[in-house]
């Protein structure tokens, strides 16, 4: 959204704010009306796009959608939320048919790294990049995501290129791989590690054993690659978005210690907990192929940036007796 104000586009967000804030966009936004904020190429609407009135009216008059709406959330989330995450089946399709029924130019679809088979990423330390192929639903025995949020990701994904098959719909869709950054809640891992650090959590808890490693890519990153992607994909071809590094989540947390100057006198790890694949990279072949694009910000910068976000935006003692319940939320 903000990048797309920077190029003066005429934004409309459509959003329930079931895991966002109002408060997270920080415009001068003046209330027009029941679930309606304006500010002068932006209008937002508090809109449910499970329901198929509001979806067509969010349509009507737009040339580009990028569709990120989806019931998600951490690890803890879609391991104890399967249903909840079965429904973004019924909202995407909502989304792609009312917007090809309104005429609408481009789609730019908003998929996961949880379309992914998990055997793929089940070895500790694995050097393994994973290659769009690996999850291709149209070869024999390629589709095997991971849980209810991955398949339906895949089944979006597969939704897509129907309609750009069936009606020439111009379509993309961008496998999205751990992202964080501004703006995030606690219900994942960075913002997650953050907001413990940030209540000097002592002993810190950390999900797992904590060898479990990710290619965390920062917001700023991802976006970039959604608008490339929307310019330069029409035949709803998935491309990868995320790093080809990956740090493990022991030494995320130390890398947040160190940039908040503080350190727990120990850590603890709750083997209890779902720590999800042990181990996660992207291949960028495509990305740079078809989109010139590959990540440009470090983990310690965008972790820096995050914490200076989240320390800003947070009242700490407030958040001191409120992140037991956030955290539960996982």
């Amino acid at each position: 959204m903000d990048s797309l104000l920077k190029k003066d586009a005429i934004v409309r967000v459509a959003d329930d704010f079931s895991s966002g804030r109002i408060e997270n966009l920080e415009y001068p936004l003046r209330k027009r009306g029941k679930g309606v904020w304006r500010s002068k190429n932006l209008s937002v609407h508090r809109v449910d796009l499970k329901e198929r009135s509001a979806t067509r009216e969010m349509m009507k008059d737009i040339d580009v959608v990028f569709h990120l709406a989806a019931q998600h959330g951490g690890r803890g989330y879609i391991y104890t939320h399967p249903a909840e995450c079965s429904t973004n089946m019924a909202l995407d399709q909502n989304v792609f048919e009312e917007a090809w029924r309104a005429g609408v130019e481009r789609v730019c679809f908003a998929s996961s790294a949880c379309v992914y088979p998990s055997y793929l990423q089940d070895q500790s330390g694995s050097s393994y990049l994973l290659k769009e192929e690996d999850a291709d639903p149209f070869v024999r025995d390629k589709a095997f995501a991971d849980l209810e949020y991955g398949w339906a990701k895949l089944m979006a994904e597969m939704s897509l290129r129907a309609y750009h098959h069936e009606y020439g719909l111009k379509s993309s869709a961008v496998r999205i791989f751990t992202a964080y950054g501004e703006k995030e809640n606690e219900t994942h891992a960075i913002i997650a590690l953050i907001a413990k650090a940030l209540v000097r959590m002592d002993p810190f808890d950390i999900w797992g054993t904590g060898n479990q490693d990710r290619n965390f890519t920062y917001v700023g990153d991802i976006v970039d690659a959604m608008m490339l992607a929307a310019e330069k994909i029409e035949d709803a071809t998935p491309v990868n978005a995320g790093r080809a590094d990956r740090i493990t989540l022991n030494e995320a947390a130390e890398m947040v210690f160190k940039l908040i100057d503080w350190h727990p006198r120990e850590i603890s790890h709750d083997l209890s907990k779902p720590e999800g694949v042990s181990s996660r990279a992207a291949d960028l072949t495509n990305a740079k192929k078809l989109l010139t694009w590959e990540p440009k910000m470090s983990y310690e910068d965008g972790f820096k940036r995050t914490i200076e976000w989240y320390r800003l935006h947070r009242n700490l003692d407030k958040l001191r007796k409120t992140l037991p319940k956030l955290l539960m939320e996982r």
